[in-house]
């Protein structure tokens, strides 16, 4: 705590030096910060003092830390010396690890996924393996943070888990040697039919764009004469990547995307450095309300120039750029230092930044506060927040039952028994449950607890509760009670009514089971309502054309 003041002092005397060479245009603004960081270091010095309980000089100036920055806007952070690495993996898609992601499943530490080639797969892991130990720990207070931190390390480096599997009796052990993990941002790629081409990209970390364009060469290889490529949930990441990927698609020297800021330095246009990979086949990008930044700088890139056509849900609204600068004792700070403009000249941030619904998407913005742009075909767009697509496909939402099996672990489970019970299943995206397997399953839940409340119960109990206090209970209470029995849910009607729905997860969360990451994304082939749209209009070339104003 001495050394923390005696920097906060240091820090209030340098202040006034430079004070004394600053020109008196600016004395006032600098007198200001030299005032504050004096009353903050004597704050501090007080607190530490006088306050009734022990207090933690770190947390407690994180806090204040990450209080000030939230002030500012979402995305400027601190990044103390404790989390630089799970913020340099961020950026570079690398860690030491043994390639697997772990949850937790029924109150353990499951592993729910492992990486292809990874140290997790070659040492035999499977998905459903519960991990009870690592190095000796036991995992059974340990939280996420705590996991990662145990499982990861420098690379060659051993580490030992004590596993518990579906199909042994006894727990047994694991041995592993630690290596460099690089999360690829195209995690698949494939043919959804004959002539259609599908690349899935979940990051914009080092070497995106060169995975998107050697995913484009192969599939093109393979038949590709059209395109889907998926951006939904893809939350962005390095700018120069996001030109990187806009660059397989558009020519070399079109503008991708420029920024604007404080200083001259962050102030730049950013143009395709090379020659495109494609920049005529068909293109259809899916997107949704969690396709963010570096996702949204490709998707009004392909908007704009009418490139090709976007699919899904509104976009995020990230279009603030932000850089790391060093700060003392190996920490940093992420600050916003520009705003980006795709090439129409919109810029898609979220006009109020600090208001939006309940899942991260954008809130309704009046079109008074709108701008209207157009595409290089005329078309008319806006910004505002966010990118609205081309064709809107409504959001899938889940029934309460389904919510159910999924937050109780109940589908993930029934598909590692069916694992250990099928020795092999058809490809990925021709697998379906058999209804009789189904049928078992139905079965298997009578003893799992897997209760839950319908919205319409829960809107009847809010009306009773209205009802009661404004006293015309008693002369309601008749038709609310026959409402009641007629909307109460049964678990085992809703089982067969939603059946097609919770089906489709079970047959997912098996094929990963079998085909890993690649089964998990080819099983939605034939199910997923914006693949479905996106192969429709690829195959109707006249109405794609005519979206893009071709014709």
């Amino acid at each position: 705590m001495k050394r923390a003041l005696k920097i906060s002092i240091v820090i209030t005397i340098v202040s006034f030096v430079v004070l004394a060479f600053k020109p008196v245009s600016d004395n006032d603004r600098y007198f200001q910060i030299v005032k504050n960081l004096d009353i903050f270091a004597t704050l501090f010095k007080e607190v530490n003092s006088y306050y009734v309980d022990e207090i933690n000089p770190g947390e407690l100036m994180k806090v204040g830390i990450d209080a000030m920055l939230k002030s500012l806007d979402p995305y400027t952070n601190y990044i103390p010396e404790d989390d630089i690495e799970d913020y340099l993996t961020m950026t570079t898609g690398e860690y030491g690890g043994i390639g697997a992601l772990v949850d937790r499943k029924g109150g353990v530490n499951t592993v729910v996924m492992h990486y292809k080639d990874s140290p997790a797969e070659k040492a035999g892991l499977k998905i459903g393996d519960q991990i009870l130990e690592i190095n000796g720990i036991s995992l059974e207070d340990k939280d996420s943070d705590d996991i990662g931190k145990l499982l990861d390390g420098a690379s060659r480096s051993e580490i030992k888990l004590l596993i518990r599997r579906f199909d042994r009796d006894e727990p047994f052990e694991v041995f592993l040697k630690r290596e460099k993990i690089t999360i690829d941002n195209v995690p698949y790629f494939g043919m959804i039919n004959e002539d259609i081409g599908y690349i899935r990209l979940t990051d914009f970390t080092t070497k995106a764009g060169k995975e998107v364009g050697s995913a484009l060469k192969e599939l093109k290889e393979e038949g590709a004469a059209k395109m889907i490529l998926d951006l939904r949930g893809n939350p962005g990441g390095l700018l120069d990547e996001a030109v990187n990927v806009s660059n397989v698609f558009v020519p070399k020297g079109r503008e991708i995307v420029s920024t604007k800021g404080k200083l001259d330095s962050w102030t730049k246009v950013y143009r395709a450095p090379a020659e495109a990979v494609d920049n005529e086949i068909p293109l259809v990008v899916l997107t949704d309300n969690g396709s963010a930044s570096a996702a949204e700088i490709v998707s009004g890139v392909v908007q704009d120039y009418d490139r090709g056509v976007l699919v899904g849900r509104k976009t995020y609204g990230k279009g603030l750029v932000q850089q790391t600068r060093p700060l003392a004792y190996n920490s940093q700070l992420k600050v916003t230092t520009a705003k980006y403009y795709i090439p129409s000249g919109r810029c898609i941030q979220a006009i109020d930044y600090s208001s939006r619904n309940p899942d991260g998407s954008v809130g309704k913005i009046a079109d008074s506060l709108k701008t209207e742009f157009t595409t290089s075909n005329g078309r008319i767009v806006y910004d505002g927040g966010g990118l609205d697509p081309d064709i809107h496909v409504e959001q899938f939402r889940y029934a309460p039952i389904t919510y159910a099996l999924m937050r109780k672990d109940l589908i993930f489970h029934y598909a590692t028994e069916y694992y250990y019970g099928n020795e092999e299943i058809a490809k990925a995206s021709e697998f379906a449950l058999p209804d009789e397997d189904y049928e078992y399953f139905v079965s298997w839940l009578t003893d799992k607890d897997y209760d839950y409340t319908t919205n319409v119960e829960k809107n009847l109990e809010k009306l009773i509760e209205v009802a009661k206090q404004e006293k015309y209970y008693p002369e309601i209470k008749e038709q609310i009670e026959a409402l009641q029995k007629a909307t109460l849910h049964n678990k085992e009607s809703d089982l067969i009514t939603f059946k097609k729905e919770i089906k489709a997860l079970i047959e997912q969360e098996i094929a990963s089971r079998y085909y890993l990451q690649q089964g998990a994304i080819e099983s939605t082939f034939n199910k997923d309502r914006d693949i479905l749209t996106a192969v429709d209009l690829l195959q109707d070339h006249d109405k794609y054309l005519s979206l893009l104003n071709r014709q």
